[in-house]
C-alpha cells in the first residue's frame, strides 16, 4: 500500500552545494573558460529559482539581497560569454552555408566576430577584479545561507509557490505565443527555467512523471536558448532591414537565421502547449499527496 505522505528533497543542502561548486569552478584558473562560465551561470539560475521558492516563508529582505547578488554574478559572467556564444553560432552557420559566407568574406562585423580569440576578450586586470568580486558575493551569500533556517518550511506552501511559478510561466507563454517578439520569448525562457529548477525538489511526489516533465522542460528551454542566441547574433550584426541599407548577401544571411529560428519555434510551440495549455492544472501533473519535510 502506498504511503499517504511523501518527503520532498531537502532544499538547504542543495542550495549550499550550488554556491560551493561555483566557487570551486571559479578558482580552478585565473581566467574562467567558456565551460566554467556556463556552469556557474546555471548554478546561479538554479540558486535564484530556489530562493524564489522559499522566499515567502522566510525573511524576504535577506532573500532578495541574495537573489540580487546572485543575479549580479550572472550578469557579469554573461558579458564574458556573449562573444563566445556568438562566435560559435556564426561558425555553425558558416559550416551550413559555406557559399554564402564566401560572399561575406569582406564583411567587417562578421570577420570581427569570427576572428576574436577563444579566451575571454577582456583585459586580465579587469577579469581578476571581477573574479574577486564574484568570489566575495559567493562567500557572503553562502554565509547567509549557512544560517538560513529551513526546518519549518511548510511543504504545502512550497507546493503553492510552485503553482504560482507554473501560473507565471503559463502567462509568459500566452504573451509570447500571441506576440512572439524576441524579448517576450526570452521572458518565457527565463520563467520556464525557474519552474524547471524548482520542480526538482518535488520529484519524490511522482518520480517518473516529474522526471519526464523535467526532460520536456529542458528540451524546451534549450530550443528557446538557441532561438535567443540567433537573436543576439542579429543584434550584434547591427542588422535592421531597410531597402538599400544592406547588401543583398547580408539580407540573405539574416533570412537563413530567421529560417533556423522558425524551425526552433516549430519545436517550441507544440511542446509548450502540452505543458502550459490554458486551463491546465499543476496538480494534474504532480498528483495529490500529503507532503512532509
Amino acid at each position: 500500500m502506498d504511503p499517504d505522505y511523501i518527503k520532498l528533497k531537502e532544499i538547504k543542502p542543495v542550495l549550499g552545494n550550488y554556491l560551493r561548486e561555483s566557487q570551486i569552478l571559479l578558482n580552478r584558473s585565473p581566467v574562467p573558460d567558456d565551460e566554467v562560465i556556463h556552469d556557474i551561470r546555471v548554478y546561479m539560475k538554479k540558486a535564484r529559482a530556489v530562493l524564489k521558492l522559499i522566499a515567502p516563508q522566510l525573511d524576504r529582505e535577506y532573500i532578495h539581497i541574495d537573489i540580487a547578488e546572485l543575479r549580479e554574478i550572472g550578469r557579469k559572467m554573461c558579458l564574458w560569454r556573449e562573444t563566445s556564444v556568438m562566435r560559435k553560432t556564426l561558425k555553425q552557420l558558416k559550416k551550413e552555408f559555406p557559399d554564402l559566407f564566401s560572399r561575406l568574406s569582406d564583411d567587417e562585423k562578421i570577420t570581427s566576430i569570427l576572428t576574436r580569440p577563444e579566451s575571454v576578450a577582456e583585459p586580465a586586470d579587469s577579469i581578476s577584479t571581477d573574479v574577486e568580486l564574484i568570489n566575495s558575493l559567493l562567500r557572503k551569500t553562502g554565509f547567509r545561507i549557512r544560517f538560513l533556517s529551513t526546518n519549518r518550511l511548510d511543504p504545502n506552501l512550497l507546493l503553492r509557490e510552485l503553482e504560482q511559478t507554473y501560473a507565471r510561466v503559463t502567462n509568459t507563454y500566452l504573451i509570447c505565443r500571441n506576440n512572439p517578439r524576441p524579448d517576450k520569448i526570452h521572458d518565457f525562457r527565463k520563467s520556464a527555467k525557474d519552474f524547471l529548477y524548482q520542480l526538482y525538489f518535488f520529484r519524490p511526489l511522482n518520480p517518473s512523471s516529474i522526471k519526464s516533465l523535467e526532460n520536456k522542460l529542458d528540451k524546451l528551454t534549450r530550443s528557446l536558448g538557441r532561438f535567443n542566441d540567433l537573436t543576439q547574433l542579429v543584434t550584434a550584426l547591427d542588422y535592421v532591414y531597410s531597402p538599400d541599407r544592406n547588401l543583398p548577401v547580408t539580407d540573405e544571411l539574416v533570412i537563413r537565421i530567421r529560417e533556423k529560428q522558425d524551425r526552433y519555434l516549430s519545436e517550441i510551440w507544440p511542446l509548450a502547449y502540452k505543458i502550459f495549455c490554458p486551463g491546465k492544472k499543476l496538480v494534474n501533473i504532480l498528483g495529490f499527496k500529503l507532503l512532509v519535510i
